[in-house]
Parts: C-alpha cells; structure tokens; sequence
C-alpha cells in the first residue's frame, strides 16, 4: 500500500504515516527521548541534522556508539530485544544488504513516510521495513594540475594521455568501494546490461592495466596531492570531501561519468523493539522530508529524494554549486542485492587472473 496525503487518517499500528502531524509529533514529544546509534557528526551532516531535529521538536536525542558500524547496530538491536533503556536504538542506519536481514529476523517494524511515493522503488522494502535514505555514485576525481583534459566518461580512461594515472580507492578483491568501481565501468562496457557488468569490468581494467594507464596503489587524496594517482574512481561524497580538505592544493575536479552511473545505498529503519516508536517515526519523517534530505545532500551524501528536489527546484544555488551538475544523478542505476553480489563474486574472485594487478595500500 502506498501512503498519499488523502489517507493519512490511517493510523500508525499499521505502519504508516502521520507526516508530521500534531498527533504524531505529541506522542513523539510524550516519549520526550529519541535513541540513535552509528552516526558520526562528520558522516552525511548528520551534526547539522540531528540538531535540526531537536530545534524542530524539542526532543533530547540520546546517541549510541557513533563510529560503530552496521553490524554493531544489527547486534545492538538484538542485545536489548527486552530493554526500554537507554542502549536500546529507535533507529538504525544501515548498509543496503542489512535492511533485508534484519527484515527476515524480525528485527524491524514497517513504516512508511509520507514522502513514500518519491523514494525509487528499488530502493525500498514495498511493505516499508527499510528504505534508501543517502547514496553516492560512481565519480573520478582529478588532480587538476597534472591532468589538463578532464575524462568525462569510463572510456576515455583508456586514453593515452592518461598513463600511469588511474587508480582505483581500494583492493577490489575485498573493498567494496573498489569492487563497485570495476562494476561501473562493466555496466558501461555493457551498455547498462547488469548481467555482464562484472565481466566487462575485469576486461576494461584488464586493457587499462595492458595500456599503462591503471596504477595499482590505493587512491586516496594524499597520493592524488602528490601526484601517484592523478584520477581516483571513488565514491562521490568521498572524492568532493576530499576536494574541500586539499582546498585547492591541488585543485581538484570531480566529475560524475555519462554512463555506468552506479549508485551505492544505505538505508533506514525502526526497530521491532523501539521504546520510543512515535519519536522513531517522527525522526523518519524529518529526514526524509525536503529540510532532512538537504542537510545530508550538504554532507555530500546525495538523498535518496534527490532527482525529486532538483526538479521541483527546491536544492539550493550555493549548495548545487559545490556539487558536480544535477542531471548527471539522473541515469543512476541502484543494483539489487543479488546483482551486487553476483558482481563482487566475479569481481573479487578473478581480478588477480584476469587483470594481473594487486593493488598496494
């Protein structure tokens, strides 16, 4: 079922929205208390976000273990099954491939946000356990002092004039970051064939690696600064947060590729076992409203409303302005759970033979 504005009387034992509404945000403020886990202030703008949060609603926000990850959050629901305390999590942040799991082992309760029908489909449970709330694609990010003609599609990476230059951020034998730059550049070999994607990938980085172009050294901003990997292929909100800590030594470009846009999700739920499901439910509707989705999109983290906001042009000048152009997101492809998988036992497993490139750290 999907929520529209025409149904909101529906009532939330049936896990779905009230939006904000005064009934909602009068439970929310009764429980007084929302318990988050997993989220750093520097992550997303999540400082900005959960301070908007509590402006907007006067509620306290109590924070669990911010630099824990998505298992620990997984293992923090479980642990506290029968705890209403203060280490129990409302909410949770996760990697894609633990809303389905968490789905399966009961651990979550289904919600849908009134802002439903803006999520894309395939990044979200269709009865409303979990949802996409940020993502990043696929970008290159270029030393702009060593590269003077900027590549603007996984193609042109071939060039010869791009040799000893190309790195990607990470092993793809075992990051994931790497993994899904292979799988990027397969999908634009491919033509947008998933089901080749891993494949066409390990063959393109096999023929960059022949030319003389792929350096096998983990691209980060400090070997991108001096010069050993002039183009990285990095997650997007990785390779513009790099761009502003070099503040222009070097300057640095960041550029989205015409093809083999692929996008990487984390998602949102509520616990089964919240002890503050109102405050849970009002936290979601916050984030996923236009005020929450910007102040991700101002951590560098692309809301999962993004194609939505730019066409009703509700984004910002200042803010579009730091980011590479909008229209670029468009063509972003989400990978199911199973094409992702499918794609990293390719990736992970034949790199070494097919391309015969160890990437150093």
């Amino acid at each position: 079922m999907r929520l529209t504005v025409s149904v909101l009387a529906l009532t939330a034992s049936a896990g779905l929205a009230f939006a904000q509404s005064d009934e909602l945000i009068a439970a929310a403020k009764k429980e007084g208390t929302l318990t988050t886990i997993a989220l750093p202030h520097d992550w997303c703008g999540y400082g900005d976000v959960i301070a908007g949060f509590k402006a907007k609603y006067g509620l306290e926000v109590n924070e669990l273990n911010p630099d824990a990850g998505s298992a620990d959050e997984i293992e923090a629901i479980k642990a506290n099954k029968g705890n209403t305390g203060p280490q129990a999590p409302d909410v949770i942040d996760v990697g894609l491939s633990f809303g389905p799991s968490a789905k399966a082992e009961g651990l979550i309760q289904p919600y849908k946000v009134s802002t439903w029908d803006s999520i894309p489909d395939s990044a979200k449970d269709a009865d409303g356990y979990w949802y996409g709330d940020y993502y990043g694609v696929m970008a290159f990010m270029v030393n702009k002092d060593l590269v003077k003609t900027m590549p603007a599609d996984w193609s042109d990476l071939l060039s010869d004039e791009y040799a000893n230059a190309v790195a990607l951020a990470g092993a793809p034998q075992t990051a994931n970051q790497a993994i899904q730059g292979v799988f990027a550049a397969g999908l634009s070999a491919a033509k947008g064939d998933v089901a080749k994607a891993g494949e066409e990938g390990l063959k393109f980085f096999a023929e960059m690696n022949k030319k003389g172009n792929f350096v096998p050294v983990t691209g980060k901003s400090a070997s991108l600064a001096q010069g050993t990997t002039p183009i990285i292929i990095a997650w997007d909100y990785n390779a513009l947060s790099w761009r502003d800590v070099l503040a222009g030594n070097p300057p640095a470009e960041v550029i989205i590729p015409k093809t083999g846009v692929v996008a990487g999700v984390y998602v949102q739920a509520i616990s089964a076992f919240a002890p503050h499901p109102n405050a849970a439910k009002l936290w979601m509707e916050y984030l996923y409203s236009d005020e929450g989705q910007l102040g991700w999109l101002k951590g560098y983290c692309h809301p999962i409303r993004f194609n939505a906001l730019a066409k009703e042009g509700k984004i910002p000048a200042d803010l579009l302005a730091k980011l590479p152009a909008a229209e670029s997101y468009a063509p972003a492809i989400f990978p199911t759970l199973e094409q992702q998988a499918a794609a990293k036992e390719v990736i992970a497993k034949k790199w070494s033979e097919v391309v015969g490139a160890d990437v150093a750290k």
